[in-house]
């Protein structure tokens, strides 16, 4: 069965997943419907431009731009093997969310290759997320910018932690973040644009949350990951893991590129621990970030 361009051009247009043409130096000729949802980029505003120009810069797990360098794309480019990666691309609100991409090439008519094709998939929670943002909002327990549980939530839930650990013993670790010099950042670019990071990085926590853990705003710039079934080692890797998104993450304003970084404090709960001596704890190991140099993790 032979199918006419148009019919070929609306299934691609239909698909879930984010789909983008290139051709050989990497510059975006096509990109679906799914992409411009996933990604919130505009066809308009990506086609003719490179995929590192301020739009996707991906980044892997460990914090490094895969965009100035051998892309997955760009491999299969280069060799013409597809290939299947986890990486984390860049929202055009900002933060970090990571996807799945399968890369394959773009042959021309005679067999040679033209370009490359990147489908990819957003594999963050963000169902889950909006039910949890609908269940708050009934109990008043959001904070209103972030979209985060807010401080009275963290409580509640720290405490339900607490029970689980006691009947079930089922540890729990706490993650306690803060954005680095935000003072001077509110001071030197306005409240409006310290509210859009806010929210970025707000986004970038959930967006890389696993189902089982919660994200909220404490207060101001001061933000608490509550993390369940996990110990200090994991701990430790999936708080690195979050700052490196966070530091590699940017929000473009007046046609440039700003970019915060964050401090953290990671414990995990002890047998003897209250909700004050834990949150106590990872307060202070947050300040001793701060002392050593901020944008780095403190485990203790």
């Amino acid at each position: 069965m032979k199918l006419e361009k148009d019919v070929y051009e609306r299934i691609i247009e239909n698909l879930h997943d984010g789909l983008y043409f290139v051709d050989r130096n990497r510059v975006i000729t096509y990109w679906n419907r799914a992409a411009e949802q996933i990604s919130g980029f505009t066809a308009d505003e990506v086609i003719g431009t490179s995929c590192s120009q301020n739009i996707l810069t991906h980044v892997d797990s460990e914090g490094h731009n895969l965009c100035t360098g051998m892309c997955p794309l760009a491999a299969t480019i280069a060799d013409g093997k597809p290939r299947e990666a986890e990486v984390y691309m860049h929202h055009k609100d900002g933060h970090r969310i990571p996807v799945s991409v399968r890369v394959s090439i773009l042959p021309g008519r005679n067999g040679d290759i033209v370009g490359g094709i990147e489908l990819f998939s957003d594999i963050s929670n963000r169902a889950a997320n909006e039910l949890r943002i609908k269940e708050l909002e009934k109990l008043a327990l959001l904070d209103n910018l972030t979209l985060l549980a807010n401080r009275n939530y963290i409580e509640k839930e720290i405490q339900i932690r607490f029970e689980e650990k006691r009947r079930y013993n089922i540890p729990f670790g706490i993650l306690f973040m803060d954005i680095d010099h935000f003072k001077k950042f509110n001071d030197t670019y306005g409240h409006d644009v310290g509210d859009v990071v806010l929210k970025f990085i707000a986004n970038t926590f959930v967006a890389n949350a696993r189902p089982f853990d919660l994200y909220g705003r404490w207060g101001g710039e001061e933000f608490i990951g509550i993390i369940r079934n996990i110990n200090s080692p994991e701990l430790e890797q999936l708080g690195n893991r979050l700052r490196l998104l966070v530091e590699k993450s940017y929000i473009i304003h007046d046609n440039k590129k700003l970019y915060v970084t964050v401090s953290v404090g990671a414990t995990v709960v002890n047998d003897n621990d209250t909700i004050d001596s834990l949150i106590k704890r990872a307060d202070t190991l947050l300040y001793q970030s701060k002392a050593a140099g901020r944008n780095r993790l403190a485990m203790g």
